[in-house]
């Protein structure tokens, strides 16, 4: 069943997901998993389970770019959701499209690349 009319990925957050995968062989499959649950349920169901937060501060308008806290990553057993690992998406409600902007290990960063976020979208 397919949720979202699109769903892309930044050439960066390529990058990203193939430094994570030395680490986290499971990152894709979990990606995956967290798409159809935690993204569909936030933007098609509303149900809230206050994983997701919209980025305050950036001044972008359009689309809304969100933070996913609650990443579930089996290759950090024991963690569940608490995974530290971050997704940075937008949502174009309009053309109902996702796009993968960032992803990260709080471990090695504490916060999202504003810098990346102001390239693509102010």
């Amino acid at each position: 069943m397919k949720r979202f009319n699109e769903i892309l990925r930044l050439p960066e957050f390529e990058k990203d997901i193939k430094k994570l995968l030395k680490r986290f062989r499971t990152i894709k499959e979990d990606l995956d998993i967290f798409i159809e649950n935690q993204i569909y349920l936030y933007h098609k169901l509303n149900i809230d389970n206050k994983g997701i937060l919209q980025i305050p501060s950036l001044h972008i308008d359009n689309p809304k770019i969100y933070k996913a806290k609650k990443f579930a990553c089996r290759s950090l057993k024991g963690k569940g959701v608490n995974s530290g690992i971050r997704v940075i998406y937008a949502y174009f409600e309009e053309e109902d499209r996702i796009e993968l902007i960032e992803i990260y290990y709080k471990g090695d960063k504490e916060n999202e690349d504003k810098k990346r976020l102001l390239k693509y979208y102010k």
